[in-house]
């Protein structure tokens, strides 16, 4: 596995320059920020995550207004208890992406993210609290207890909100490859300790955050 000083120079070979690659790079929120962001605000997020799912970015952002207001801003406990007739409704309702599974997606996250604000406080607070050395372990969480939140959908829901960590897009899973870290995008637990086992290592290694080195190791491939 190499230095990530040294991926971070193929990045700015593949890139132009140190410059290009580090540009833009999200900085992280603290816990006291994350635990501070109302829970319909992470619904909201997991919606616009699992809508896309299939079709066009631009299509859902260009209905984004209208999808928030025909979920009534995504308030997670009117969500959570949709009844058959809303549901009914909404598949109906030509303001949405009109995908019953995606719908019902959408209703069964509120409720889990319901049951975590009952345990936690809010749902913000959980994610908070979780530490980033183990950040692998929120990601297969979230796939086990989300619905539609696999994959990198959950990866891109929690570094929207600002959590610092890793998303395994397929440029990101090249690498790491390349590295000897894994031989195929993770899926055991086994492979998830590896790839965080050396997430950890470049951030100690680097002082960098997840975040950045997630984002340098996606742009040192071709």
């Amino acid at each position: 596995m190499r230095r990530f000083d040294d991926i971070l120079a193929i990045a700015a070979e593949q890139k132009g320059s140190f410059g290009a690659v580090l540009e833009d790079i999200p900085v992280p929120k603290t816990p006291e920020e994350l635990a501070a962001i109302p829970d319909d605000r992470w619904l909201s997020t997991m919606a616009f995550g699992i809508f896309p799912a299939g079709m066009s970015w631009k299509v859902v952002e260009r209905k984004w207004p209208d999808i928030e207001e025909a979920f009534h801003g995504f308030d997670v406990a009117r969500v959570a208890g949709m009844a058959e007739a809303w549901f009914d409704e909404l598949i109906a309702d030509t303001r949405i992406i009109r995908s019953p599974p995606k719908v019902r997606a959408i209703r069964d996250n509120a409720v889990m993210i319901q049951q975590v604000a009952g345990e936690y406080g809010s749902f913000g607070k959980m994610i908070a609290d979780w530490p980033s050395d183990d950040f692998a372990g929120l990601l297969q969480w979230i796939k086990a207890n989300g619905a539609r939140l696999g994959g990198a959908t959950g990866a891109y829901v929690i570094r929207r909100m600002g959590k610092d960590g890793f998303v395994p897009t397929q440029d990101v899973v090249k690498r790491l490859v390349a590295e000897g870290v894994i031989d195929k995008a993770p899926s055991s637990k086994k492979a998830w300790a590896a790839v965080q086992d050396a997430f950890n290592a470049w951030a100690k290694e680097s002082g960098r955050s997840l975040t950045e080195i997630s984002r340098v190791l996606a742009q040192s491939v071709d």
